[in-house]
């Protein structure tokens, strides 16, 4: 990770009187989501915002908040003396890895039957993550259908057409895979678990386990030297 990504600042603007945050990687714009702000995406730059309607006593909490959770995990944060604080807020760990979990399970797999039991957890079809996002996208639609606005009617038959119709074709596909490994019953050739054990086979005395050697690359070769030209 490169270090200036460990860096941000949370500042007042002096020219719109925005509240901006500035700087950092993924990790950090997730901590200032959760704080509050407002993630803006543009051509040459992107930052977070805080969101608008609050009053200057809101915008104060939202930046230290952000201020501490950023410090909690071990961010440098340049910040107005309005938003500075020494609290640091204990992070419980996000559902988001909970979910990316069941990536280092499928990368850790050694067999068919354990891929399609990670996969399992996504595609059940009673209480898999799918299921609840499919709630989750029926319930901010339902939300919507009472705020008012002349877009939100759209915007709630938007989130209905993602969860029938997108997240629908997602969770079939998975579940077909799931189904196919499941019925599979196979190790995969690429990948073993090593035992520790030593055969009495193993011609290499150095030998601590049975996992066969890496295999051998062949070098590269250098690249053909250049032709001088012959100054006449």
């Amino acid at each position: 990770m490169p270090l200036a990504d460990r860096f941000l600042t949370i500042r007042r603007d002096p020219h719109s009187g925005e509240v901006l945050a500035c700087g950092g990687d993924v990790e950090a714009h997730s901590v200032l989501q959760r704080a509050g702000f407002v993630p803006v995406v543009r051509v040459h730059e992107s930052y977070h915002r805080a969101p608008t309607g609050l009053d200057e006593a809101d915008e104060r909490r939202l930046a230290a908040e952000a201020v501490a959770g950023l410090r909690a995990v071990g961010y440098h944060v340049d910040c107005d003396q309005d938003f500075d604080t020494d609290r640091r807020p204990a992070r419980d760990l996000p559902l988001g890895a909970s979910v990316a979990q069941l990536a280092e399970r499928i990368h850790q797999a050694t067999t068919t039957q354990e891929v399609a039991a990670a996969l399992t957890e996504l595609t059940a079809s009673h209480d898999g993550i799918l299921a609840a996002i499919k709630q989750i996208l029926d319930a901010t639609a339902q939300f919507h259908d009472g705020l008012g606005d002349p877009a939100d009617a759209h915007i709630a038959w938007r989130l209905r057409y993602l969860a029938d119709e997108r997240l629908s074709v997602i969770r079939t596909d998975l579940g077909h895979t799931r189904d196919v490994l499941a019925d599979r019953h196979a190790p995969h050739p690429g990948r073993s678990t090593c035992t520790a054990q030593v055969p009495a086979t193993e011609r290499e005395r150095s030998a601590v386990c049975a996992c066969p050697p890496l295999p051998r690359t062949a070098p590269v070769p250098p690249p053909p030297p250049v032709a001088s030209r012959v100054r006449r």
